[in-house]
């Protein structure tokens, strides 16, 4: 049996601060991949949701809500948090759905009505927290976490705030192109430098924003898309939600204080690299024959080191491939074609549903003035909070 799953529609609400429920820019997007797809709600048997814990009780139970807002036809529900990876992991859900014979298409959406500023933990006291404890007893925000990131690459690797504003320069024109980022303006490296300075080596200009938005997939059986029409529809072929290995030898706040090495070998790869590893192990393919990539550039920084965890490639060579012009639009891989978060923001629940689109996109060929020629493989990106992994390959 097959593995793969057909991408019949991709559709999202533009990325914003809107001031409005979470429920209206999911069902906004829902309701444009159904059209998309050409693929009538009450067809649809499942739907999956991925949950934003800011939006009151019914971010809890996302699926339903959607549900509930296009109206209820009857469909199997499901719900995902995983924080930034809650969407990849809401495409696993569906995708096993989908392999296990439970429903011939399946709808998923994540949305989120972001706070101003920075993301913090939900209220209360909560000292088993890994969020609360970095917050409330170091003091880390995640623009401070994203600092400490960029220092570690200057002093392990040597990168510098320019190689950073670079990135910025980069995501910025491909934001331009493309009508759902909430920042739609180029910028050069001169006015990253000039931005305020954040958490020392960044910028404001370094660090993506956080936003309203909503993005929507209708996944189906390949012999449903046959059946529906498309000849040749693009494809998910693997996706990898993994956990990190102990020992995790690079240190994630609040788990400053010890070194498990001194008794424990460390792994072959970091957290990061095994994300990507197993994504290209289940769908046969390497980081070679990708076509792009779409990835969690929180900080501009951070961009870099998923070249390196990606197998772009080697470690440490981040900035010098940047430097080239091999991730821009033309260049041998191209990363974040769609402006990636430095263009749109940060939307937790929905961003990792907005990478596939952006891959669906450009697979199909319909991606406009920031379409890569020739794009038959992508791989998307991200790790999300507590040891969540997010890895998707599509392909056409």
């Amino acid at each position: 049996m097959t593995r793969d799953v057909a991408v019949l529609g991709a559709g999202m609400h533009p990325w914003g601060k809107w001031g409005r429920s979470f429920v209206e820019y999911g069902t906004a997007a829902a309701r444009a991949a159904l059209a998309d797809a050409g693929v009538d709600w009450r067809d649809v048997g499942s739907v999956v949701g991925a949950d934003t814990v800011r939006g009151g009780y019914p971010g809890y139970v996302a699926g339903a809500t959607f549900a509930k807002a296009l109206g209820w036809q009857g469909a199997r529900v499901a719900s995902v948090y995983a924080a930034c990876a809650s969407g990849a992991q809401a495409i696993a859900a569906a995708r096993a759905q989908i392999l296990a014979g439970l429903a011939d298409v399946v709808l998923v959406v994540g949305a989120d009505a972001a706070p101003k500023g920075f993301f913090r933990p939900a209220g209360g006291d909560r000292p088993d927290d890994p969020d609360w404890l970095r917050f409330r007893v170091l003091g880390a925000t995640n623009p401070a976490y994203f600092g400490l990131y960029a220092r570690r690459r200057m002093a392990v690797h040597g990168d510098t705030p320019e190689d950073f504003a670079l990135v910025k320069v980069k995501n910025a024109a491909m934001g331009a192109l493309n009508p759902y980022a909430r920042y739609r303006k180029r910028v050069t490296a001169e006015e990253v430098a000039a931005s305020a300075v954040v958490a020392d080596p960044l910028r404001l200009l370094d660090i993506c924003a956080t936003s309203d938005g909503g993005a929507a997939l209708v996944l189906s059986s390949m012999e449903f898309a046959h059946r529906h029409g498309p000849t040749r529809p693009v494809r998910i072929r693997a996706v990898s939600t993994v956990t990190p290995r102990f020992p995790n030898t690079v240190l994630d706040l609040p788990d400053i204080a010890t070194d498990s090495t001194v008794a424990v070998a460390a792994p072959d790869e970091t957290f990061r690299a095994s994300i990507a590893r197993a994504a290209y192990g289940e769908a046969g393919v390497g980081p070679g024959d990708l076509s792009l990539a779409e990835v969690y550039d929180l900080s501009t920084a951070l961009e870099l080191q998923w070249y390196e965890d990606l197998g772009l490639c080697g470690a440490g060579e981040g900035a010098k491939l940047l430097r080239e012009g091999a991730t821009a639009p033309g260049g041998r891989i191209p990363v974040n074609a769609s402006g990636g978060l430095a263009s749109f923001g940060e939307a937790v629940p929905a961003q990792a549903i907005a990478q596939v689109c952006e891959l669906t996109w450009q697979l199909r060929g319909t991606a406009g003035d920031r379409q890569i020629a020739g794009a038959r493989v992508g791989i998307s990106a991200n790790q999300g909070l507590f040891g969540h992994g997010s890895s998707v390959v599509a392909v056409r």
